[in-house]
């Protein structure tokens, strides 16, 4: 303006100048966060598909030593408890020979009771699908007799028409016995050291393996999935052996035929969780259908529900107390993956894995005093 002084531009040095912000900072907060996680999550879903194929291709070892584990989680108290008076060997020696005559006696006494009613359980049998069919000729299913001959005679023509192919899969059954055998066999070498000095296995691995900085931290999540592994393998035995002894006393109350074989059935079936029970269940329903009629089968059924009730609601929060307890979605997201990636295998090892991981992450989140 008139009269007024001339003014003067000041220019601020280039490191007083704000600079522009970041591309980053001018996203919207949620997506950085989403961006965040979801790079992370893919490097976890890598590195876990890296490690399954690296144990999909060593399947037999994997799963040899998972079994010298759970030989280890069952057998480590009692041979703690005779460590106290006997020599260390020989309390291992004594709990592995007496779990297998153990094992071995149960299944002596399976095949005593099968071979013993082999030939009344046959006429009953034949008696029993007799029924069955007489039963879908009756409402609502209505089937007349010449469907049910004729479902008889696809039946037999399949069997007949792919008997080569049944037999190469009993021949690749062979091979595949001889695997079970292999791994049987490394399970139980594994399990002999496991058992008798696991700690200093443990303490070996940790201190030749692992820098210094990083030995306190693996210690302790090494030692807490020990646990959480170890508490998980005891409670799904305890609950197993449970449902197996309520199995068999229904299964003998209702005089189902079988009911000793059912019983070990429905015992390594509920190492599967949420899936195993019902299947094999399943299979007594069909049996007591066949052999005692509808009457029973309804009992069966009936049965089925109770057990998975007290499963659910009773032994599994009584029982695995001491484990990581999961919530029963996880349970079935975490067996319905292990059965896509792995089969049987992987339906049986992917809740007590879980398990585990869950447990390092709180143990590693938490802080020691």
């Amino acid at each position: 303006m008139p009269g007024s002084r001339p003014a003067y531009s000041v220019r601020l040095p280039a490191a007083a100048r704000p600079s522009p912000a970041p591309v980053a900072e001018r996203t919207v907060p949620w997506l950085r966060i989403a961006a965040a996680y979801a790079w992370r999550l893919i490097l976890v879903g890598i590195v876990v598909y890296g490690v399954f194929s690296v144990l999909g291709s060593f399947q037999l070892i994997a799963v040899a030593l998972f079994l010298a584990l759970i030989m280890t989680a069952v057998l480590g108290p009692p041979t703690d408890l005779l460590d106290r008076f006997l020599p260390r060997p020989l309390c291992v020696a004594i709990a592995l020979v007496g779990s297998a005559l153990l094992l071995l006696t149960l299944l002596a006494l399976v095949g005593n009771a099968v071979a013993g009613e082999s030939g009344r359980l046959a006429g009953e049998f034949r008696g029993g699908v007799h029924r069955i069919e007489q039963w879908l000729q009756r409402p609502p299913f209505r089937l007349s007799p010449g469907r049910l001959s004729d479902l008889q005679g696809q039946v037999t023509h399949y069997i007949s028409a792919h008997r080569s192919s049944l037999l190469s899969n009993a021949v690749s059954g062979l091979s595949r016995a001889i695997e079970v055998v292999t791994g049987g066999a490394l399970a139980l070498f594994a399990s002999v050291f496991f058992i008798h000095s696991g700690e200093r296995l443990w303490g070996w691995m940790r201190d030749e393996l692992l820098p210094s900085g990083a030995r306190p931290a693996w210690d302790r999540a090494g030692r807490v999935a020990w646990r959480a592994f170890a508490g998980y393998t005891r409670g799904i035995i305890i609950v197993a052996a449970t449902n197996a002894v309520l199995v068999g006393i229904a299964l003998l109350a209702l005089r189902v035929p079988l009911a000793l074989p059912l019983a070990l059935l429905e015992f390594f079936a509920a190492f599967v969780p949420l899936v195993g029970s019902p299947v094999a269940l399943g299979v007594a329903t069909i049996v007591a259908l066949a052999g005692r009629g509808p009457l029973t089968a309804v009992a069966v059924l009936v049965l089925i529900v109770v057990i998975g009730q007290l499963e659910g609601h009773v032994l599994h929060p009584l029982v695995m107390s001491w484990a990581v307890r999961l919530h029963p979605l996880v349970v079935a997201v975490s067996v319905i993956a292990g059965t896509i990636i792995a089969g049987v295998i992987g339906a049986i090892v992917a809740v007590p894995l879980v398990s585990v991981v869950w447990a390092v992450l709180r143990a590693l989140r938490t802080v020691p005093q």
